[in-house]
């Protein structure tokens, strides 16, 4: 491929992502398949909880939309929006409220029909129309009449963006919005076929076969969400740029247990792997070892909803934190390349006026200490007036998470005499679903950036928002993060301080435990070039990925 051609490894405001290896082979890793034949077999730890661009929260489903649509912009190897589905970059006027965009004229649907202005209009007004129940709605808060509308209050069609031709489109926002652009990459944002839509009714996207797709892929061979573990990616004939998408085929499967995920690698029915623990330790030098640092925060939450909540109690949170030895967890359980968390942003994450990283802005915020932990949890007892406690973790089943929760368990247990904690494993959906509706006493969930800016993890935990699984409200919180987004949006260095702020307000109360940075440890066969990690939750672009002949 021409060099302008190859989108390289991509860097989200200074999370270094590392790539492929460039030599040969290793020895027999990943190297039965025919180098000439464009196929790539990934595997994934957890099944797919949905393929509609209005509905996905996760990084799985993410990683499939984001390679099977396109939106206005795609990311470039220097975090820099470039036009995607748009022919040119936007247009922006000088109070940044107005956004004019042109589209490229030659995108089709994978059924032959155009991509139009009127497509990535309705795709906005389906995703924020409060039928839809999107919990992804309010990053659209900037748009015009985006929150009236979430509310119920305005008519869906009332949304600030129109089109203004069959390519044109006019974006109108409330306030000006510093990372509004990336927001244009992101798959909330996508385009969205009416007609398709309308036509499946309520089994869009169920399948693979209930949608269509504008992307370089298809997807192909999905048959539900939440259970199906067999998908795969065909190169999209109708994609514009089909020409430079050198991949035939992606197919992925799930599985959750290292050790199986290994041996598939080494007997070479799989190109891409992750392994945690001693597995990835075990194999750090070997030539296909990949550690990618994503920019993702693993934290546990705490349900807060009913008033008799023992979780309403912040010295029992903080005690909890406390007695979680965040480093031995990285290292001794993980060994993937993850990170322990002294706060909730994560590392490299976004950079301040004058340069400076947010995690050195803030400093430690969160570190283990047992004596600490044990002066809380005594206070704790005092004040709600118990002697012990007992509350289960669900997290998800995968092997990586079950062995991180047993590892929270037993610090808990060790540190906290009189607390009892159970572990409870559960399909990725299913902790999905059960965050959402308050089925829980503690989660082990976690978040990945959408957008380079802290306040893609400090706008989660406002009072109301759909992501606040447990109900954790602070007034001066909510004070702070309001500011940053709207009174101080365009004066960098209050904006600053204000998400600063936010973030210790959290964690001096312990809203949620942050644990670890998460990071992802893969065996990739060096054959395979160019796949493109978005750090914002670790989602995968195949489009300009090749199996070197």
């Amino acid at each position: 491929m021409r060099k302008k051609q190859i989108i390289g490894w991509l860097a989200l405001c200074g999370i270094v992502l590392a790539g492929c290896t460039t030599g040969g082979s290793t020895s027999d890793s990943g190297s039965s398949k025919s180098s000439t034949k464009q196929e790539f077999n990934v595997v994934v730890q957890q099944e797919m909880p949905t393929a509609d661009l209005s509905v996905a929260t996760d990084t799985i489903s993410f990683s499939a939309l984001n390679n099977v649509y396109e939106g206005l912009y795609r990311l470039d190897s220097e975090n820099k929006p470039q036009a995607a589905g748009a022919s040119e970059l936007a247009t922006v006027s000088d109070d940044g409220l107005t956004y004019t965009l042109k589209l490229r004229e030659d995108a089709k649907w994978s059924n032959g029909d155009p991509v139009t202005a009127a497509d990535y209009v309705y795709g906005w007004q389906r995703t924020v129309n409060p039928k839809t129940a999107s919990e992804y709605a309010y990053l659209f808060e900037s748009v015009e009449n985006a929150t009236e509308i979430i509310n119920g209050e305005k008519a869906v069609d009332q949304l600030g963006i129109k089109a203004t031709g069959d390519y044109e489109l006019e974006i109108k926002l409330t306030k000006a919005t510093p990372y509004f652009q990336y927001l244009l990459a992101f798959p909330s944002f996508f385009p969205q076929n009416q007609k398709e839509v309308e036509k499946e009714g309520d089994n869009y996207a169920k399948t693979s076969d209930n949608a269509i797709y504008n992307g370089p892929f298809t997807l192909e061979g999905f048959d539900g969400p939440g259970t199906d573990t067999e998908w795969s990616y065909k190169k999209n004939d109708q994609y514009w740029d089909a020409d430079n998408v050198k991949l035939d085929t992606i197919n992925v499967s799930v599985v959750k247990e290292s050790s199986t995920s290994l041996n598939l690698f080494q007997d070479g029915q799989a190109d891409d792997v992750i392994l945690s623990g001693e597995l990835a330790q075990q194999m750090a030098n070997d030539k296909a070892f990949v550690s990618q640092e994503d920019g993702r925060t693993s934290y546990l939450e705490y349900n807060q909803r009913k008033a008799d909540s023992p979780f309403k109690n912040a010295k029992l949170r903080q005690a909890i934190s406390y007695s979680i030895d965040r480093d031995a967890l990285v290292t001794n359980v993980l060994g993937d390349g993850s990170i322990a968390s002294t706060g909730l942003i994560p590392k490299n994450l976004t950079f301040g006026p004058d340069g400076t990283e947010f995690t050195k802005a803030s400093g430690t915020l969160v570190s283990y200490d047992a004596d600490k932990a044990k002066t809380l949890w005594a206070e704790a007892k005092s004040e709600l007036g118990i002697d012990s406690l007992s509350f289960d973790i669900i997290a998800s089943d995968d092997d990586s998470t079950k062995k991180v929760v047993e590892y929270i368990q037993n610090a808990i247990q060790e540190n906290l005499d009189g607390i009892t904690v159970t572990v409870t494993p559960v399909p990725f959906s299913v902790r999905l679903d059960r965050s959402s509706s308050g089925d829980f006493d503690v989660v082990m969930g976690g978040w990945g950036a959408d957008y380079a800016d802290a306040s893609s993890f400090t706008d989660l935990f406002v009072t109301g928002n759909s992501y606040n699984r447990g109900q954790w409200s602070n007034a001066e919180y909510d004070k702070l993060n309001t500011a940053a987004g709207s009174t101080d949006v365009t004066n960098p260095e209050k904006r600053w301080t204000d998400l600063l702020d936010a973030e210790k307000v959290i964690m001096d109360e312990q809203g949620v435990t942050p644990v670890f940075q998460k990071a992802e440890a893969h065996l990739r066969a060096t054959k395979v070039k160019d796949v493109v990690v978005h750090s914002a939750g670790a989602q995968y672009d195949y489009k300009w990925a090749y199996i070197e002949e």
